[in-house]
């Protein structure tokens, strides 16, 4: 069973149908927008997060220890609608191959090998940090579900303190926004998806 401090495979699947349950009624709204600050329009940027479940899930279930060839879900034929149900589906997938992969078990990541919870941490910030961004991009509020920030948070980000409100601390952490005093992070921001007993009591940065 998965600590109750650690994100896991049910935590994925709420991640998920949190975004589906706000997207499933916006099918209609222009997806061509961008996404808050990103390169990306809003359609990229929900086809972003679905591909992202199938690296987590591929690199999960094979423990592999480099990366695999990438796998895409951008099919131009494809509906927002459809798209929103096939994220859904895949989070699904993602959770199932988290429930059957070993504790001590790890995978690749650009980031680092990550174990079980941290494949479970990214794949929540994902889904979460990017539906807000289409949100954002949709004129629109993004209210996550606060148990699985404050995982995610502590999972990946383990040197920012949340400061009564992990929502807002994950913004920061991942580049969005300001936090009190602190200024935005560069872009180079990045985390810690290897267990947290290999932290090294640094700040990540992104490899140039």
């Amino acid at each position: 069973m998965d600590d109750l401090h650690e994100p896991g495979p049910d935590d994925v699947v709420a991640a998920a149908e949190s975004a589906y349950q706000l997207f499933a009624t916006l099918a209609d709204l222009d997806w061509s927008a961008i996404a808050g600050e990103l390169d990306w329009d809003c359609r990229q940027t929900l086809e972003h997060v679905t591909t992202v479940q199938i690296f987590l899930a591929s690199n999960a279930a094979n423990q592999t220890r480099s990366r695999l060839p990438g796998a895409r879900t951008n099919n131009p034929d494809q509906s927002i609608a459809e798209l929103v149900t096939v994220h859904r589906a895949l989070a699904n997938v993602l959770a199932a191959v988290l429930r059957s992969m070993p504790e001590d078990a790890r995978g690749f990541h650009p980031a680092g090998l990550a174990d079980r919870h941290g494949f479970a941490a990214m794949a929540c910030t994902e889904t979460l940090v990017h539906a807000s961004d289409i949100a954002e991009g949709l004129g629109l509020e993004f209210t996550p579900p606060p148990d699985i920030v404050a995982k995610a948070l502590a999972r990946l980000f383990p040197w920012v303190e949340d400061e009564g409100d992990p929502w807002e601390a994950l913004l920061y952490a991942t580049g969005r926004q300001s936090l009190g005093a602190k200024e935005r992070q560069a872009p180079n921001w990045w985390w810690h998806c290897a267990p947290l007993s290999e932290w090294d009591g640094t700040v990540k940065i992104r490899p140039a």
